[in-house]
């Protein structure tokens, strides 16, 4: 078994001594804990070092979470021959009362709805090998800086006139954006991961959700050195590049035909499959397109499936705006994406990240940050572990070091204590009482 400590000698570099042995005692309650993840159930499974005073001074102390995040995943969970990308989502903490800092109303995709709560905005990298994603910044999102949905580019209002051009009125440079508050705190925490990482990580691409389907999002992206990959509205007005004969006035035409989804030419057709069970056709057209509100030409891949039964047809524009990343490529970083979303199951399910009870600013921070920290070490405990134990699970580390917590408490009363060696095989034997996948001996 790994231990705790061997996992946290490396945070050294980054954390004053009094608040690693708190982190740590805090981070072995955790793992032990069953209930919600407050500072006072903390403190009652913590044992000596951890009493409620200590936990309090602990969420009260400025942490820099995203250099300890980095430094394990550096140490830990990273491998040098690696390919990752980065990501980012938003994730929405559900919150009741009015003194909580920075609670206000969000939109949750969960519930469908607005809901009142806490937003944070979450920077991860992605292992393109692995499949696994490990959060390193998270932030927490205020109304100023969600003001203008990240969804739509703020726009100018419509005047009286007549429709078209105001006379008079210049051509604008759509690379030369104004960044709404949002995209400016997302720029600003991503300047922030890449100096974290320097030259360890050679990063090229950055995938969001489509609320970052529009052209500020693009340029911001861009103006850091990265590329963005994300996805269009299905409806989205696009144009072939214009290969035809000069008319020999003026500027030479740009836009070519307007895109077809459902009538794509086949020389633009890059694989073809169908699923004879559910009686599905897919079909993967890669095309570098024009949009009349994007600066560039768009590499686009489009995702036709039809039913065979029904001839009903859907479809789903992916863009990137590396013109030379393959179609395979664009859909492998936006679906994996969604290993971020598997990043808040986690916090939220096993680590309280909607259970704590803080209003403060430095605690909150703390709290949330906290429970995405152990997401990255459940990975780091649960990857050597696997040798032994391919099906662990993080509710399989949990039993393990509840039952080493009862294992070790009951030896307490003994007037001597036992070899080491039965110490394991209690444990090992304790632990498959709650398992919840077969192993063997992880000890």
């Amino acid at each position: 078994m790994t231990d705790i400590m061997m996992v946290f000698a490396c945070l050294n570099q980054g954390l004053h001594p009094t608040t690693l042995r708190q982190l740590t005692v805090v981070a072995q309650a955790m793992l032990a804990m069953t209930g919600r993840v407050t500072m006072l159930g903390l403190s009652r499974w913590a044992g000596q070092g951890g009493s409620y005073r200590t936990i309090q001074r602990f969420f009260n102390t400025t942490v820099t979470w995203s250099v300890l995040q980095w430094l394990l995943i550096r140490i830990h969970l990273w491998k040098p021959d690696e390919t990752m990308v980065a990501a980012g989502d938003d994730v929405i903490v559900t919150k009741s009362g009015k003194c909580t800092h920075g609670l206000d109303r969000f939109f949750s995709s969960i519930y469908s709805k607005v809901v009142p709560g806490l937003g944070f905005l979450s920077l991860s990298l992605i292992s393109v090998e692995r499949r696994v994603s490990y959060p390193v910044v998270l932030e927490q999102l205020e109304q100023a800086q969600t003001a203008g949905s990240p969804e739509e580019p703020q726009q100018k209002p419509k005047g009286k006139g007549k429709p078209g051009r105001r006379k008079g009125s210049k051509n604008r440079n759509r690379r030369d954006v104004e960044l709404s508050p949002y995209l400016q705190f997302v720029q600003d925490h991503l300047k922030h991961l890449l100096e974290l990482i320097g030259s360890h990580i050679k990063l090229e691409h950055f995938v969001f959700d489509g609320a970052f389907g529009h052209n500020d999002a693009v340029q911001m992206v861009r103006q850091i050195g990265l590329h963005l990959v994300s996805k269009l509205r299905h409806d989205s007005a696009l144009y072939l590049p214009y290969d035809g004969p000069y008319s020999g006035r003026g500027s030479r035409k740009k836009y070519g035909d307007r895109i077809n989804y459902q009538n794509i030419p086949d020389e633009y057709l890059k694989a073809s499959s169908t699923d004879k069970d559910k009686e599905i056709e897919t079909k993967i057209y890669q095309i570098p397109v024009w949009h009349k509100k994007f600066a560039d030409l768009l590499n686009v891949v489009v995702i036709v499936k039809t039913n065979l039964k029904t001839h009903k047809v859907a479809h789903v524009v992916l863009f990137s705006s590396d013109l030379d990343l393959p179609y395979d490529l664009v859909i492998d970083y936006y679906r994996l994406r969604f290993q971020i979303e598997f990043n808040f199951r986690d916090a939220k399910q096993h680590w309280g990240l909607e259970d704590f009870m803080v209003v403060n600013e430095t605690p909150v921070y703390n709290s949330a940050n906290l429970a995405m920290f152990m997401v990255n070490v459940s990975q780091a405990l649960m990857r050597p572990m696997r040798a032994q134990w391919p099906e662990l699970s993080v509710n399989d580390l949990k039993t393990w070091f509840r039952s080493r917590k009862y294992v070790v408490e009951t030896l307490k009363l003994l007037p001597e204590i036992p070899e080491a060696i039965f110490i394991d095989e209690a444990i090992a034997q304790v632990a498959q009482l709650g398992r919840i996948n077969q192993a063997g001996n992880p000890a």
